[in-house]
């Protein structure tokens, strides 16, 4: 039985003190950034430097996988 390869790659995207921490829940990649554009921007790189070269049906990655990407965001405070 072959198990079926993962379309996608996950990551997950908080606010930290200072910078936006963005890190893959199936791969060792973590990066940060000032802003979310420049944080996705990071771990798009990030995820391409550590996947290059790599045999990526042994990582259980079809070819050429998509950043699935969740933020965490604080609540919008309601105006009284």
């Amino acid at each position: 039985m072959t198990t079926a390869l993962q379309k996608t790659i996950k990551a997950y995207v908080r606010r930290g003190e200072e910078y936006y921490v963005a890190e893959c829940l199936g791969i060792n990649v973590v990066t940060q950034g000032k802003t979310l554009d420049e944080t996705i921007a990071n771990l798009q790189e990030a995820v391409a430097l550590h996947l290059e070269g790599e045999d990526l049906a042994a990582l259980g990655l079809e070819p050429r996988p998509a950043l699935l990407i969740t933020i965490e965001v604080e609540p919008h405070p309601r105006v009284a």
